[in-house]
């Protein structure tokens, strides 16, 4: 492996830092958006019992224990859930639209690797074809197959590494990026269905308790 390195030249190593680069991202965005997981759809099941006999505090401390954003933006909804209907889906959009930079983040530096690595490697590519042609030259045109092909076989471990690199850093910005969306689509659920909650309780006339107090919260 470090002859590869060696032989590549010195953009290989710029292509192995790419890749340590992709990785680090990768490991760091798929532990995050792990943890930011959960079961919309079981917190809601919990949440629509404890208002519906009026808990609203602990509603809330509910919202705040679970992690991820889907119970961000509800426990946002939560905090002005004596609010107009309207009032409250602003609230949850607000809400919403402030966690998405944070389940993108660091997507772009992956995102960059996908599109500099196969460049880089053209480079390298270009740079041992040139040293290639420059062998030639120096030879009066009588080089030999050995000077020649150390030029052409840089050009070839380059344009390997940067495919090498490129290609499963963009599978993995392609999964990072369904597991984003996914998400997205558990706070757009919850910021709806918590909407529909709050409403569907006040219009059956059951109480939702008052806002708790600071303190509480």
């Amino acid at each position: 492996m470090l002859e590869f390195f060696q032989k590549g030249g010195p953009l290989m190593w710029l292509l192995l830092l790419g890749s340590v680069i992709a990785v680090g991202v990768f490991l760091e965005r798929f532990f995050f958006l792990h943890r930011a997981s959960i079961r919309v759809g079981e917190l809601l099941r919990g949440l629509s019992n404890l208002l519906a006999l009026g808990n609203v505090a602990e509603a809330l401390q509910e919202c705040a224990a679970a992690p991820g954003p889907a119970a961000r933006v509800m426990r946002a909804v939560l905090l002005k859930h004596d609010l107009p209907r309207a009032d409250l889906r602003d609230i949850a959009q607000d809400a919403g639209q402030l966690e998405v930079p944070k389940l993108e983040r660091n997507l772009g530096i992956l995102l960059a690797v996908v599109y500099l690595a196969p460049l880089v490697g053209l480079l390298g590519t270009v740079v041992g074809l040139v040293d290639a042609f420059t062998a030639i030259r120096a030879e009066g045109g009588y080089a030999t197959a050995t000077e020649i092909g150390a030029g052409v076989y840089q050009s070839l471990l380059t344009t390997a590494g940067g495919l090498a690199i490129c290609i499963p850093a963009l599978l993995a910005y392609l999964f990072l990026s369904a597991r984003v969306n996914g998400l997205i689509h558990d706070m757009e659920r919850a910021g709806i269905e918590i909407v529909n909650l709050l409403t569907d309780l006040r219009r059956s006339g059951q109480p939702t308790g008052p806002t708790p107090p600071a303190t509480e919260l």
